[in-house]
């Protein structure tokens, strides 16, 4: 592997699309947590137990904290993948909208993953950007 360093503009910018990724996820699970009725709305529109919405909060909480820790951030961007890849699997299901639903969580993970890009030069070594 190579010794690549971050340069500051690089690790910047990645913090800015990692931080815009935070607020986002923080303004979920806290909207799942405190039971706002536009949670439990949308839960049962999609076909899910309003009940679940705390339970889709820790969720949320244990991937963030291990996204926030650079040690395991990766780890988190993997399992917040997957919690992704079920809110997309579920808005197939019920038949929403391709761009606004559906293609969401594509784009919520562009930043959680375009942000861990930039500030991880692993990441890159790992998933370089390459030339043809």
């Amino acid at each position: 592997m190579t010794t690549e360093t971050t340069s500051k503009p690089m690790l910047w910018t990645g913090r800015v699309f990692s931080g815009l990724f935070v607020l986002f996820i923080l303004m979920d699970l806290t909207m799942k947590f405190i039971g706002r009725p536009e949670v439990a709305a949308s839960m049962t529109q999609l076909g899910w137990p309003t009940h679940l919405s705390i339970t889709l909060a820790v969720l949320l909480s244990v991937c963030l904290v291990l996204y926030l820790i650079p040690q395991t951030a990766i780890l988190g961007a993997v399992l917040f993948t997957g919690y992704l890849g079920g809110a997309m699997a579920t808005h197939l299901r019920v038949g929403s909208p391709l761009f606004s639903h559906v293609l969401f969580s594509i784009y919520v993970a562009l930043f959680m993953w375009g942000g861990l890009w930039l500030r991880d030069a692993r990441l890159r070594n790992l998933f370089p950007l390459r030339r043809a």
